[in-house]
């Protein structure tokens, strides 16, 4: 940029504009001052006398192809269901993938009775159901950052639905008992990752409490249609208990070709590219992770609460039938009833629990929920106990989401995946313990020990929910 001015002389006068001097808190430039220097110029052959004006420092074009590095205290955008525009297919895919999830998981509780029967077991020995996916668990947790960071959440989708679609063919043939524990392992560790992906992409989100409150409500919409499906299939079809399982077959071929698809360009080098280390610590980021404190309660939090979900949705029609004395039909809607329930709270909830704020929101859910499980447990009345189930439902389901949103916020983003996969691993952990805890309880004193265990556990959460750090309002730590 040059500006000529005749200066009466015989000579060239450059006059220099200094560039501003950035501020560190603004965007505003000051209007700069010219200092006027002589020199001599050979680039004008035609001009005789003339002021030259040159500016220091690149060129607009230059300024538009540099590389600009911010500052550090630049907040990074914060991505939404719908921006971008591709997130809107992979949001609906993740929520198909818990739905299956939830009708995976949920069906435990419903099949039981009639494996137990297919089978000839008792309590203690099918529970094994209930304590066999959580080695999955365990196995997606030590894998599920090494398959983000080599292959991404391609991998991730891949993977899983793979697993879940495997599961349930062997499942359909009804297999040996021995065998079909190995088998619910597959599932556990298919679920474990889902989790883990899931929950930490989501859980980055803007609004992450509405955002994993629908995530987890399909989960609970998947929980209560398979029961329903299951029950009417063997009480009014007359269907042996793995017939149930060519419905999760349509639902897993589903789940693969659409999961796979919509996260096909979600490659490793991306991932790592959007969740780079900002730390100095050695070692892996599951080792990091598990070095945190906020890690190992939240964990220690959902091996509790998934404990307790997975023993009464497990549970709750055994009881139904053999301490409240219904009939298998109404037992079961007994089931659908809590999973709804679950549902319907986790979505409704997810908008009241920003606005109280975590920490407090969850302590009071908890408080109702033993006070609906005293009235489940003490008063012994078929209806009154399909009521208070149903709303201890409502008020357990946002506490799933809510541990999520406080990893999220207390640690750093590229700790996200290892940590949540950590703590979903824990949670699968308590599903799989607590409902074979209470399997082995009942095979000892009667099914009726299912309430005074789940009652213990939401105590021993509620302990555990208050020694986490006050929560940030930020989504999370950078």
């Amino acid at each position: 940029m040059s500006t000529l001015f005749n200066n009466g002389s015989g000579s060239s006068t450059t006059v220099v504009l200094q560039p501003p001097k950035p501020h560190d808190d603004a965007f505003i430039l000051p209007v700069p001052e010219p200092v006027a220097t002589t020199a001599t110029s050979s680039r004008l052959p035609s001009s005789r006398n003339s002021i030259e004006l040159v500016r220091l420092g690149p060129t607009p074009d230059e300024e538009d192809t540099a590389n600009i590095i911010p500052p550090d205290t630049a907040v990074s955008a914060v991505q939404n269901w719908n921006n971008p525009r591709s997130n809107i297919p992979k949001v609906f895919a993740t929520f198909f993938t818990f739905l299956v999830m939830g009708a995976n998981d949920a069906a435990y509780g419903a099949l039981i009775p009639y494996i137990e029967t297919f089978y000839h077991l008792n309590y203690l020995v099918v529970s094994m159901i209930f304590l066999s996916p959580v080695l999955g668990f365990i196995i997606s947790a030590i894998f599920n950052n090494y398959i983000h960071m080599k292959f991404g959440q391609r991998g991730v989708a891949l993977a899983a639905s793979s697993c879940h679609l495997a599961a349930y063919l062997a499942l359909c043939l009804h297999p040996p008992f021995p065998v079909l524990v190995i088998i619910y392992m597959l599932a556990g560790f298919a679920n474990g990752l889902f989790d883990a992906a899931w929950n930490a992409w989501i859980g980055n989100m803007a609004n992450a409490n509405q955002a994993l409150g629908f995530l987890h409500a399909c989960y609970g919409l998947g929980a209560t249609i398979s029961p329903l499906i299951a029950t009417t299939m063997i009480t009014k079809g007359h269907l042996p208990w793995y017939a149930f399982y060519y419905v999760m077959i349509g639902l897993a071929a589903i789940e693969l070709v659409f999961a796979s698809s919509v996260f096909w360009p979600e490659t490793a080098k991306r991932h790592r590219d959007a969740n780079p280390r900002t730390t100095n610590a050695k070692g892996g980021r599951t080792r990091e992770a598990m070095s945190s404190r906020v890690s190992w309660i939240c964990s220690l939090f959902l091996l509790g609460y998934v404990g307790a979900e997975v023993a009464l949705g497990g549970w709750i029609v055994t009881f139904m039938i053999r301490v409240r004395h219904g009939t298998p039909f109404d037992s079961g809607i007994t089931s659908v009833g809590f999973w709804l329930g679950l549902t319907v709270g986790r979505m409704i909830l997810g908008f009241v629990t920003p606005k109280i704020g975590e920490k407090v929101a969850i302590v009071i859910y908890l408080g109702i929920s033993m006070c609906l499980e005293l009235l489940f447990w003490l008063v012994p009345q078929f209806i009154i106990s399909a009521v208070a189930v149903a709303f201890l439902g409502f008020f357990i389901g946002p506490l799933f989401p809510a541990a999520i949103v406080a990893t999220t916020k207390l640690l750093p983003k590229h700790l996200h995946v290892a940590a949540i996969g950590f703590a979903a691993a824990f949670g699968g952990g308590g599903g799989a313990i607590f409902p074979f805890a209470v399997g082995a309880l009942a095979q000892a004193k009667g099914v009726q020990v299912l309430q005074p265990v789940i009652l213990a556990i939401f105590a021993g959460i509620t302990g555990l929910w208050l020694m986490l750090p006050r929560l940030p309002k930020e989504q999370h730590v950078q």
